[in-house]
């Protein structure tokens, strides 16, 4: 059974339907023989009889309406008419043919007993050529003690069951014939798109400027492609990205690298590029610093790539012990700068608190960088916000700002939005930037937790509103 399953998924979908149609064909052979065929013979003999009962009640009402008189026509072409005198043990031709003996020895048997009504009977004999025959007829007793006998050959009941079997196999073969055409035609509005998708992935795949893919359908596989499309051009955009993000990176180390190769050369050799040695050396500490920064953000980001949301379900983290430790940690960087708090100390977070330090500290840092002479972080249920009072975004890269390497509007590239974007959406949070009237905003929230806070100011204004306007009744 496994083999099978196994050979029938190598199949195409034109050898599929062909298998389809060829196990149909068997099925349906198998049909005609077992079940249609007995039950076509079984309706055709009861047809033939049938046909003689008719042929008889005709007889009958002329026979009766003229007494005496025997018919001379036939009634049917196909059934011979007699009638059998018992007196005489003799019979009566109401055609040409005569009575066969084996026939008229089988009738005068069943006479005997045949006192009322009608008797069906069939008999199989050998004519006089030695060839086998079959006769059906039905024997009726007339009032005047005479026997209607009507004989119809077993070959007319054999012809009409095979046209009758002919008949139902050609509706059905023409029916099926034009179903499997439609089917077909089908597969075939099937087979020509997944092809394209295929040799589209193909092109995909070896990188070749060429491809596209355009599948004018708005079934599944209409969908299939354009999921596929999105997904390549989505790729390609990653990949862009990842060019761009290495360049950038290239560009931003190779600055302090040659500053820490120049200058450490030169004091090699006894020259002091910046004066002093001691002052040629702190330039050398500083460029260290910020390759060490710069190492430490790829290695946070490569891990934030990773990150999962595996926490408690629930807003469990205390958010406002973890931005008072981020102030406390960068605020000695500009003590010039006022840090105001409006922070709720009782809102929660989802995640844990490692992730969302960095993204506060990365939030602080980059304020720290523009500010003039305030940063405001104020935390509500739902909601994080870091305003700072410097230089607004440019329009054209506000929508930018949390790529990778993204340059910022002093011309500097950084990795610190970055990790901030990928922490809040890992937790289900979304981050945005705005510009202020004056300064600019970054703000980190959740859609359902916004949505309630919404809901509650509106009940609360509501309830104020009808608060005043039983006042004023009282009044």
């Amino acid at each position: 059974m496994k083999r099978i399953r196994m050979w029938l998924r190598e199949l195409s979908l034109t050898q599929q339907l062909l298998l389809i149609v060829f196990s149909f064909v068997i099925v349906f052979a198998g049909f005609v023989f077992m079940f249609l065929s007995p039950s076509i013979d079984e309706f055709s003999e009861t047809e033939m009889y049938n046909i003689l009962h008719n042929s008889q009640t005709t007889l009958i009402s002329y026979i009766e309406d003229n007494p005496g008189e025997i018919p001379t026509f036939k009634t049917n072409p196909d059934v011979e008419n007699y009638m059998y005198l018992p007196a005489s043990d003799r019979f009566i031709s109401m055609g040409a043919l005569e009575v066969p003996q084996p026939l008229k020895e089988s009738i005068s048997e069943l006479s005997d007993d045949l006192t009322s009504g009608t008797l069906d009977e069939k008999l199989e004999t050998v004519d006089e050529n030695g060839s086998g025959v079959e006769y059906l007829y039905c024997i009726t007793r007339m009032k005047t003690g005479n026997y209607l006998v009507s004989v119809m050959k077993n070959a007319y009941r054999v012809q009409f069951q095979q046209s009758l079997i002919n008949s139902v196999v050609i509706v059905n073969i023409l029916f099926f014939s034009a179903f499997f055409i439609l089917i077909l035609m089908w597969v075939g509005t099937l087979i020509i798109p997944l092809a394209q998708i295929k040799n589209y992935v193909t092109k995909v795949k070896n990188d070749d400027p060429s491809a596209s893919l355009t599948i004018n359908r708005y079934d599944e596989i209409g969908e299939v492609a354009s999921a596929i499309t999105d997904m390549a051009d989505e790729l390609d955009r990653q990949n862009r990205e990842k060019e761009e993000m290495i360049q950038n990176i290239s560009h931003d180390l190779k600055t302090p690298i040659a500053t820490i190769k120049s200058y450490s050369e030169a004091i090699k050799d006894g020259i002091y590029p910046y004066e002093t040695l001691e002052k040629s050396v702190d330039v050398i500490i500083e460029h260290a610093n910020r390759l060490e920064k710069k190492v430490h953000s790829l290695i946070i980001l490569n891990k934030m790539g990773y990150l999962l949301d595996d926490c408690e379900e629930g807003d469990t983290l205390n958010m406002s012990e973890v931005i008072d430790k981020a102030i406390l940690s960068l605020k000695v960087i500009r003590p010039e700068i006022e840090f105001i708090r409006d922070i709720d100390e009782t809102v929660c977070f989802h995640g844990e608190e490692e992730p969302w330090r960095i993204v506060v500290e990365n939030l602080l840092d980059n304020a720290l960088r523009y500010a003039k002479s305030y940063i405001r972080v104020s935390l509500n249920r739902g909601e994080l916000r870091v305003i700072n009072d410097g230089p607004k975004i440019d329009e054209e890269v506000i929508d930018k700002l949390f790529r990778p390497y993204e340059k910022g509007t002093d011309g500097k590239f950084g990795l610190g939005l970055s990790i901030v974007y990928r922490v809040a959406t890992t937790y289900g949070y979304r981050a945005e930037a705005e510009n202020l009237t004056e300064g600019v905003c970054f703000r980190i929230w959740n859609d359902s937790t916004m949505k309630e806070r919404k809901s509650s100011r509106s009940r609360d204004k509501k309830k104020k509103e009808k608060n005043r306007q039983e006042m004023k009744k009282h009044d």
